[in-house]
């Protein structure tokens, strides 16, 4: 582990289009302020602009409800166009309440409404756009990883994070959807503590944790920095790659 790391946003990066290339504008970004990403850094890159990039954006004018949606949304007292798109992201209903949907999305994650999300998403007149997760973070985050190191020359690492919130506790914090060139879940089962005593069973959620620095600076408003660089970490691949290693797998879940 490292005994100390920076972390900082990459300035210059515009409101996103469909089929905006995302490693080309945080490149673009560096070289306008004269500085590059060296050796080993972790670029945390906000789940809302890689979607999207992606053209992941559904006009909830353009949904019709099914009757499952329909009989869901009056359960929880949402939009029933709504609850149709979230019912189209997800495998299973995890819990509801008036106003919530807790789901499971198709890429393992379990959050609310899928991931759906209005606020800066811009809509024309008309439209009442909303926009959905990356349909494979992982493959998302490889792919801008594999970009950014031919035009850096540097061996990086990516994360694609969004802010969830927590079963237990208030308020939401960054979290790892999509990993790319560096271990998302570090295993020290095995080694020894202060007191020689034999690690039985812990874990390291490293690119939560990276993702959730990163997000303090990113922030969840109007502050436009959605890329940010971690450095110091010396980001390397590893064994349990991808953010699918951190997903809980379901004959371990307690509370479901």
């Amino acid at each position: 582990m490292p005994r100390s790391l920076e972390a900082f946003t990459v300035p210059g990066i515009p409101l996103i289009q469909p089929g905006d290339d995302i490693a080309q504008l945080i490149l673009d970004g560096f070289d306008k302020e004269g500085g590059h990403l060296e050796e080993g850094d972790v670029v945390v890159i906000a789940q809302k602009i890689v979607s999207k990039a992606e053209g992941r954006i559904v006009d909830l004018n353009t949904v019709v409800p099914s009757a499952r949606a329909k009989d869901v949304a009056k359960e929880c007292l949402k939009d029933p166009r709504e609850v149709e798109v979230i019912l189209s992201e997800s495998s299973e209903i995890v819990r509801s309440a008036p106003g919530i949907l807790i789901v499971l999305h198709h890429c393992g994650v379990i959050l609310a409404n899928a991931g759906m999300d209005r606020s800066n998403v811009a809509s024309a007149p008309g439209e009442e756009n909303v926009l959905l997760l990356p349909t494979d973070p992982d493959r998302s985050s490889n792919s801008i990883r594999e970009a950014l190191c031919r035009g850096s020359g540097k061996s990086l690492g990516v994360i694609i994070n969004d802010s969830l919130g927590r079963p237990w506790r208030l308020g939401t914090t960054g979290v790892a959807l999509g990993v790319s060139g560096l271990p998302a879940l570090l295993d020290l089962s095995g080694e020894r503590d202060l007191f020689d005593r034999e690690l039985l069973v812990s874990q390291q959620a490293i690119a939560d944790e990276l993702a959730a620095a990163a997000s303090l600076l990113q922030g969840q408003g109007a502050e436009g920095s959605p890329v940010a660089v971690v450095r110091g970490f010396a980001a390397k691949p590893g064994d349990q790659e991808g953010a699918a290693a951190l997903l809980r797998p379901r004959d371990e879940d307690l509370f479901r």
